[in-house]
């Protein structure tokens, strides 16, 4: 096997190893009244698109949405299928993929703790302004409904899952390095 070969396949191994994960982090929530959930799931998806080049961060999360679509557990609370995608909730799993496309656009390759901050916070808070405008759209709920039940619970901690994740983004870079080199 050539060098050009090893390199493709740990690639769509840690891709494969980062889908797994963010399968996993739609199990890490807290349901509310509302019928929604926080989880983790944004937390992983703000990773994967810090850590990854555009192409395979879309992957990731596409591929995520591909396996939820097709029936498999993977969204929040264990839901599947295209059932969930395409009602109240759904949105905000087409924010996720916005966000694995947005940052990798906007980040600049070499680390800064600054810019990505506030870069990570704006694209938690696309998240949760995509979900809440598909979950107006669906249930035909006014914007400020929308607000209130799709943006007003998660923010405080979007924003601090926001914050947190960019500030190990220097390590799991590391890690996803020294998963691609012998």
């Amino acid at each position: 096997m050539n060098n050009q070969t090893q390199l493709h396949t740990r690639s769509l191994v840690t891709m494969a190893l980062f889908t797994a994960v963010l399968c996993v982090s739609a199990y890490i929530s807290i349901p509310l009244p509302t019928g929604s959930h926080i989880t983790f799931l944004n937390f992983i998806v703000l990773l994967i698109a810090f850590l990854f080049p555009l192409k395979q961060s879309f992957l990731i999360v596409f591929t995520w949405l591909l396996l939820g679509a097709a029936g498999v557990p993977v969204f929040v609370g264990a839901n599947a299928g295209i059932s969930y995608l395409i009602g109240g909730w759904g949105g905000y799993s087409f924010g996720f993929l916005a966000a694995a496309v947005v940052i990798p656009l906007l980040r600049k390759k070499e680390f800064h703790r600054i810019p990505y901050t506030i870069l990570s916070a704006l694209a938690a808070l696309l998240i949760d302004i995509i979900g809440a405008v598909w979950l107006m759209a669906v249930t035909g709920i006014s914007a400020r409904q929308a607000v209130i039940m799709g943006i007003l619970p998660f923010l405080p901690l979007d924003l601090l899952k926001a914050v947190i994740v960019v500030q190990i983004v220097p390590q799991f870079r590391s890690i996803v390095t020294l998963l691609h080199s012998k």
